[in-house]
């Protein structure tokens, strides 16, 4: 028993000398963007939440990334998270009050207001516009990583990153959609800088347009749905999330696209995987 015990006590110390093994990478985390909302006057989705910083890593650890939908028409944009690190997804458009997100939606018109943004993530929706009793009105936009969306106009813009090599904007707010005085016909508003949808265009015979579409793995929020509220059409669909991170040095884990620039290792996810680091 002495023998064990000593062995014990040595084993322990010899332990205790040894850590896991850590090392640094930086990382661009964004959320799925928020769908617009459906007919004309209606706001456009918040752009999906956008995170960077540094942090640690476990080596020999294998992390889950999950990349974040951008939400359908009216809906908001689902969550991107892995090691430890989570964005929200961006607040839907509306034609009432907008959705809180990464970034808020646009609201309706008649003045409701844009939805709120999550603290460090993104802006706020803006509100929309016009008078009840006035057939011209407008959605609000909606926020972007960068900037908050417009009071009944375009959504906010998102950020440049230069995590890859090479500075790209995303996240950009979807734009309202507009109804011109009357039963006149007018365009919707552009979305933000960084793949924010614009906001559907509405005719005089009272049709229009599906919002567009935030661009995929951009995080950005749908753009709303042009015509009549008789014959409203869907907002525009947000664009899908993405997680990038890279290390200086070398290749020393394996998932998603690699690549390299300026001495860092380069991983991009697209779609949902596993890094090992």
């Amino acid at each position: 028993m002495p023998r064990l015990a000593i062995f014990g006590a040595a084993a322990s110390g010899a332990f205790g000398l040894l850590s896991i093994p850590t090392y640094d990478i930086e990382y661009l985390v964004i959320a799925g963007g928020g769908g617009g909302g459906v007919g004309s006057g209606s706001g456009g989705g918040g752009a999906g939440g956008y995170l960077t910083s540094t942090i640690k890593v476990e080596a020999g650890k294998a992390y889950t990334i999950t990349i974040g939908g951008g939400g359908a028409s009216s809906s908001t944009g689902s969550n991107t998270s892995g090691a430890g690190v989570t964005s929200s997804g961006g607040g839907a458009g509306s034609t009432g009050v907008g959705g809180t997100g990464g970034s808020g939606g646009g609201g309706g018109a008649y003045s409701n207001a844009g939805g709120a943004a999550v603290s460090g993530q993104g802006t706020a929706g803006g509100a929309g516009t016009g008078n009840p009793g006035d057939d011209e009105k407008h959605g609000g936009g909606g926020g972007g990583a960068g900037t908050a969306g417009s009071a009944g106009s375009v959504g906010g813009n998102g950020l440049a990153s230069s995590i890859n090599g090479t500075s790209v904007t995303r996240a950009g707010g979807g734009g309202g959609s507009n109804n011109g005085s009357y039963g006149g016909a007018q365009n919707g508003s552009a979305g933000g800088s960084g793949g924010g949808g614009a906001g559907g265009n509405t005719y005089g015979g009272g049709s229009g347009d599906v919002g567009t579409a935030g661009t995929i793995n951009t995080g950005g929020g749908g753009g709303g749905g042009g015509g009549y509220a008789s014959s409203g059409q869907a907002g525009g669909a947000g664009g899908s999330g993405l997680y990038i991170l890279r290390y200086l040095g070398p290749q020393r884990a394996t998932g998603g696209t690699i690549t390299t620039s300026g001495g860092y290792t380069i991983h991009s996810f697209t779609t949902s995987g596993v890094y090992a680091a």
